[in-house]
């Protein structure tokens, strides 16, 4: 694109988003409050450039300002990751544009729906108990990077978000200024990338701790050390080798089902002879970690988060087993999951959205009636079924709905 008069000099865009022309782009995006009225005000964690939130028909963008270089390459960078189905936010393009006498780059992004920074998981009290999961949402996200040959250079709380992940967490990247994608991650990158991690963790809840927003015991010092313990025990879990004789060809399977429960894809199991040929020596490459999201969007057409798809997952099987009983016959994966999307999981969400908090994720709402349907079970010392799970479930979620208004 030439030059306009907005002040734009060259755009790349991808299609299916907006054009983004009538945005006040003469000026820094700084100066944007009061002059766009396609601003948002959402939570954004610390982060060295500027960044703001505007609306198209409800769709959210980040635009963030940066050097001219520097957003193209991180635009190129984060295409880049999301081909190998990494999870980062969406590039969907970037401006460069002229203010007065300097040039400046703008990143686009698409805001990643339903995510959560990581302060407000410190900051709200009804959310302690994912400071946790925190650890391992961070740790898995590293391994993800690494395997896929990913350096990222910058890893810190301040750049990811958190998306809630069937009472887990699921971290997302949105911040690849300073990242690198090789073939395959030596040894020294992954330590280098864990020791910036430990001490940008630490420098972060420093932060909060002077801002009173840590409880007074809370070990700021063990966090950066235990995402590290976390990450170094699931890398081990994922590229370990294994010896097997040829009678134990079993235990193949066993691996790959392994990894399937961890949420990974696997690509390619090789099989190299050692001792003469009388074992072999088993090594499994993992593609992504989306097996069961996968599989889900494949029955369903549901998006989902990978433990939340699992749970569903497992439901469905479970459907199916029943069926297959009751009716005498094997019930194919695929009819199951129709049934079960059209009797169960449809209806229950039609019923519980109208009363759930804006922010909340469908999938994950489901998986919140899951589990409350397990805790009054357990109570109850009997399946309570769904229908009583539900009513009970959405007389809780009129009181919180209560206490919103009010509040």
């Amino acid at each position: 694109m030439a030059e306009s008069p907005l002040g734009i000099q060259t755009s790349a865009l991808r299609p299916g988003h907006p054009d983004f022309l009538d945005l006040p782009w003469h000026l820094s995006v700084v100066a944007w409050e009061g002059v766009s009225p396609r601003l948002e005000r959402m939570p954004v964690g610390l982060s060295r450039h500027p960044v703001v939130f505007v609306n198209y028909g409800g769709r959210l963008y980040a635009c963030k300002e940066l050097p001219p270089d520097i957003a193209t390459k991180e635009y190129e960078l984060l295409r880049r990751m999301e081909e190998l189905r990494l999870p980062v936010v969406t590039p969907v393009g970037y401006v460069q544009v002229r203010h007065q006498e300097e040039e400046a780059g703008v990143l686009i992004t698409r805001y990643l729906d339903y995510s959560l920074p990581y302060h407000y998981l410190f900051k709200q009290p009804d959310l302690a108990r994912y400071r946790d999961h925190l650890m391992d949402a961070l740790a898995g996200l590293l391994v993800q990077l690494h395997l896929a040959g990913v350096y990222w250079g910058d890893c810190s709380l301040s750049n990811t978000l958190y998306r809630r992940d069937a009472g887990a967490l699921q971290a997302y990247l949105v911040d690849a200024e300073t990242a690198e994608v090789h073939g395959e991650l030596s040894t020294q990158l992954r330590a280098h990338d864990l020791e910036i991690m430990e001490e940008n963790v630490y420098g972060a809840l420093v932060d909060l701790a002077a801002m009173a927003s840590l409880p007074a015991d809370f070990p700021v010092n063990d966090v950066g050390v235990e995402i590290r313990r976390r990450y170094e025990a699931l890398w081990h879990e994922v590229t370990r080798t294994e010896t097997v004789t040829p009678e134990e060809r079993f235990r193949i399977r066993d691996r790959i089902r392994a990894l399937n429960a961890l949420g990974f894809s696997v690509e390619e199991v090789e099989l190299t002879a050692v001792q003469g040929g009388e074992r072999l020596r088993l090594r499994a490459f993992v593609a992504d970690r989306s097996f069961h999201r996968d599989l889900l969007q494949n029955l369903t057409g549901l998006d989902a988060e990978e433990t939340q798809a699992q749970q569903m997952i497992n439901e469905i099987q479970e459907l199916r087993a029943t069926l297959s009983q009751k009716e005498n016959r094997s019930m194919p994966l695929s009819a199951a999951a129709y049934r079960w999307l059209n009797e169960f999981y449809l209806p229950i969400i039609s019923r519980l959205q109208p009363l759930a908090d804006k922010n909340s994720q469908p999938a994950e709402l489901y998986c919140q009636l899951l589990e409350h349907k397990w805790y009054l079970s357990e109570r109850a010392g009997r399946d309570v079924g769904h229908r009583a799970a539900l009513e009970d479930f959405m007389r809780l979620l009129s009181r919180r709905a209560g206490r919103r208004t009010r509040g």
